[in-house]
């Protein structure tokens, strides 16, 4: 059997059956990635992200090529030329057998479909689930309806995982290709992705990839539940953009967190709240991407609850540009949106505190975040992404309630105490001491003397505004 492996969202060897498969069943094995960066540009992907990805692409490339396997690179450049070249590939190398793994958003279901359509009549296409522990579909309720809340879904997630042992990874294929096919340079930098310049935290690679997932475990999941929340402890596992990109497989996290803690199954977590907490998160994660892929619409930017498609949103540039660049007065919010823009990354709390400060606090239309967040995080997972837009903006599945809005000020002195975090990012704000940190001019700085931007809003008026418009929607 002559293959073709290609390669998206799961750049990884270990634990991926699609790979294995080819590798089993073949004595000639390609693998191709596609570049479509006309198509991530429409996507709002972070140049970091593409920056990431190349770097994960060199490593990959190379363990491939030690089993004999060469990586060629090809370039749409949109989605819709991928079945071309993949055509054109398959016939150029007289290949019998294309292997992918499906992806849930609707372009990429999209661009699936068109390839397999194509291909159909000369070419065996064997597809495979294995973004997702469970894909959509596996998860249903008793009436055979996908969930829409999170807690039965993640229940019922629980009792199928468990009976089916699913968070068992797949063993790698050690096989040996002999190919007179030489793997294809990967390029350093793509044209339109070079804006961005940040200092990548993360190294490229599986082999990175699983020591930061082994490290975590060993040295800070028993205490994630605790120290979670607080931006200033390196207290989170930060493996979401290998988890994106697919160096590495929720499966494989899930089974770590088992192993090191010594647990013998996915019901046992509750043994270990740490481990329970952030398997909850891989859940949440899962919830998202089953969403996604029944209620395609969040894909045209649609809010999941349509009725709050007419929410009268405030448009005011100026305040949005002082959000995005961190000059908005409230320091917490500032400090994280700071962050976003100098690593390419975002603690989880703030991203719910500056999504929350945008939408209902300025009341400014959440699509414009979600978009800016795509456009400079390293980890921009659209499902994820979007899902915890619609949760900070009420207007999404298991959204939180419209009149629960947080407050910068006490969230900054519940999850910042210290002000530490603040003063990293905001260093104009350094030598104040803890409690006038978290809101300098409410606790009687003068405007004169700190070179710092007075808030925007008043957020008591625009939190009372905000309330009095959901309750007549």
């Amino acid at each position: 059997m002559r293959s073709l492996y290609w390669f998206r969202s799961d750049l990884r060897l270990a634990d991926n059956f699609a790979l294995a498969e080819a590798m089993r069943t073949s004595d000639f094995l390609i693998a191709v990635f596609i570049l479509t960066p006309a198509t991530w540009k429409t996507h709002a992907a972070a140049p970091c992200k593409i920056q990431f990805l190349l770097e994960n692409l060199k490593t990959l490339s190379e363990s491939l090529w030690n089993q004999g396997i060469p990586l060629l690179i090809r370039k749409g450049p949109f989605f819709a030329d991928c079945p071309k070249v993949l055509e054109k590939l398959c016939h150029q190398y007289d290949i019998d057998n294309l292997h992918f793994n499906h992806e849930y958003p609707l372009d990429e279901r999209e661009r699936d479909e068109a390839v397999t359509r194509r291909l159909a009549s000369s070419v065996l296409v064997s597809t495979y689930h294995q973004q997702l522990v469970l894909s959509p579909g596996e998860v249903l309720s008793k009436q055979n309806t996908p969930f829409q809340i999170f807690t039965p879904f993640k229940n019922a997630w629980l009792v199928k995982v468990h009976e089916q042992q699913a968070w068992h990874t797949y063993k790698a294929v050690k096989k040996k290709f002999k190919s007179n096919i030489n793997p294809d340079p990967i390029p350093s930098r793509l044209k339109g992705f070079t804006g961005q310049k940040i200092d990548l935290c993360w190294q490229a690679g599986e082999k990175a990839a699983q020591k930061n997932l082994k490290v975590f475990c060993r040295d800070k999941i028993d205490n994630y539940q605790k120290h979670r929340d607080y931006p200033n402890i390196d207290g989170t596992s930060q493996l979401s953009p290998y988890l994106v990109q697919g160096v590495i497989s929720p499966r494989q996290c899930i089974t770590a967190a088992l192993d090191v803690c010594d647990l013998l199954d996915i019901f046992s977590i509750k043994k270990n709240e740490g481990v329970a907490t952030w398997i909850s998160e891989i859940i949440w994660r899962e919830f998202y991407h089953h969403i996604t892929h029944f209620h395609p619409d969040v894909c045209r930017y649609k809010p999941f609850k349509l009725k709050t498609d007419n929410i009268p949103w405030r448009h005011d540039s100026n305040a949005l540009e002082a959000w995005k660049n961190g000059m908005t007065g409230f320091p917490i919010v500032d400090a994280g949106m700071r962050q976003l823009l100098k690593t390419g990354w975002m603690h989880n709390r703030l991203r719910m505190i500056t999504a929350m400060f945008l939408s209902k606090v300025l009341l400014l239309d959440w699509r414009l975040g979600e978009k800016h967040f795509m456009e400079h995080l390293i980890d921009g997972d659209f499902a994820a992404n979007n899902g915890g837009w619609q949760w900070c903006a009420s207007t999404g599945t298991d959204a939180v309630p419209y009149f629960r809005i947080f407050n910068p000020t006490i969230q900054s002195q519940r999850f910042d105490p210290s002000g530490d975090f603040i003063r990293r990012f905001c260093p104009e704000l350094f030598h104040l001491n803890n409690k006038v940190i978290h809101n300098p001019f409410a606790f009687g700085v003068k405007p004169g003397d700190l070179d710092y931007v007075l808030p925007i809003v008043d957020y008591k008026a625009m939190r009372q505004r905000t309330i009095n418009l959901f309750k007549r929607l």
